[in-house]
């Protein structure tokens, strides 16, 4: 009698267990979501990434609706104004760069960068955006992941809806990667996020099979890289050729070459191989910090021979070359260099 009775209750107690796990277990959906992030792909020329949802102003309006105007937005703003950019945007993303979703509020999403390597993310730069910037079409996705890329090496370059370049469609940054379709002769067809195909001038872009085929640089390779923005307003956050800040300058002259360094000057300093001041060549990067080069590194440029520095230096300024160990200001506060190519 004891051992049926044991058996009863083993018997109901593992039929609670089952039924209990059966009713309160996720749904297959529900489970996807809290093991996998969304990703998605920017779909305006340059997607500006806040430090909070909805903090814009009106003026800001050219540049978190779909599509944007760059020029409009950047050539609009005052210096008080684009001085209050300062601490309120994060960092900027191209065309049909890929992001991952990791929040969402309203119309805004936080999203994290891919190729913006910061100890913010393993996953990439993380800050917010406005929703209706995002595409997720999944034959874009296969596309970027199977063809070969055109980058676009002009500071920017325009595509088009026709071979014949008569009506424009969208202008886009240096450096923005789109999968390629077909080449004719003077024009490339790209692939966009969401919409279809469209033209571009093979002058303006070069043409990859892989990231891995974009060839080593040489440092003098990454000097003309730079030089190409001298005289581009800074713009604070900014990673593409309607504007940078000093990292994302740097930043991006190397990932256009093919090498992925981090985001900020702060850790891009943390990074490389240390060189020595007399040691310096072509497209080492120098830091300069705070407190006459010994506290915290608030700036970067990049070494170009003689004693002399490309970079892109405040919201006052534009990309420009100075003699940098001859200035009071910078030499005072170098605090190192940097090396990140053999």
């Amino acid at each position: 009698m004891e051992v049926f009775v044991l058996y009863k209750k083993w018997f109901i107690l593992s039929l609670v267990v089952i039924l209990g796990s059966f009713l309160f277990a996720p749904l297959p959906s529900e489970a996807k979501e809290k093991s996998e992030k969304e990703t998605a792909y920017v779909d305006v020329s340059v997607a500006t990434l806040w430090s909070e949802p909805d903090i814009t102003r009106p003026i800001d309006a050219p540049s978190v609706g779909n599509p944007v105007d760059m020029w409009q937005w950047t050539e609009s703003m005052s210096l008080d104004q684009k001085l209050w950019l300062v601490g309120n945007l994060q960092t900027q993303a191209l065309y049909g760069q890929k992001v991952t979703i990791l929040e969402e509020r309203g119309n805004w999403v936080k999203v994290a960068v891919h190729g913006q390597p910061t100890p913010k993310s393993e996953l990439g730069y993380p800050a917010w955006m406005p929703k209706i910037q995002l595409a997720d079409e999944s034959n874009f996705a296969k596309l970027k992941e199977n063809k070969s890329f055109a980058q676009v090496k002009d500071t920017t370059a325009w595509l088009y809806d026709d071979k014949q370049q008569k009506v424009e469609f969208k202008e886009i940054s240096f450096n923005t990667k789109l999968p390629v379709i077909a080449q004719a002769g003077d024009m490339t067809l790209v692939a966009t996020p969401s919409d279809d195909m469209k033209w571009i001038s093979s002058e303006a872009v070069t043409v990859y099979d892989s990231q891995q085929e974009i060839p080593d640089p040489t440092g003098q390779d990454l000097v003309e890289t730079g030089k190409q923005f001298l005289g581009l307003p800074y713009l604070w956050a900014g990673v593409s050729g309607f504007g940078f800040d000093c990292s994302g300058f740097t930043h991006t002259i190397y990932k256009a070459n093919g090498i992925t360094i981090p985001r900020d000057s702060s850790v891009q300093a943390t990074h490389g191989t240390p060189v020595a001041k007399e040691e310096l060549q072509k497209g080492d990067l120098l830091f300069f910090a705070y407190n006459e080069g010994e506290g915290s590194v608030h700036h970067v440029g990049m070494y170009i021979g003689d004693g002399q520095m490309i970079h892109s230096p405040n919201t006052e300024s534009t990309v420009e070359i100075i003699d940098v160990f001859e200035s009071d200001y910078y030499s005072s506060e170098f605090s190192g260099a940097r090396r990140y190519i053999d």
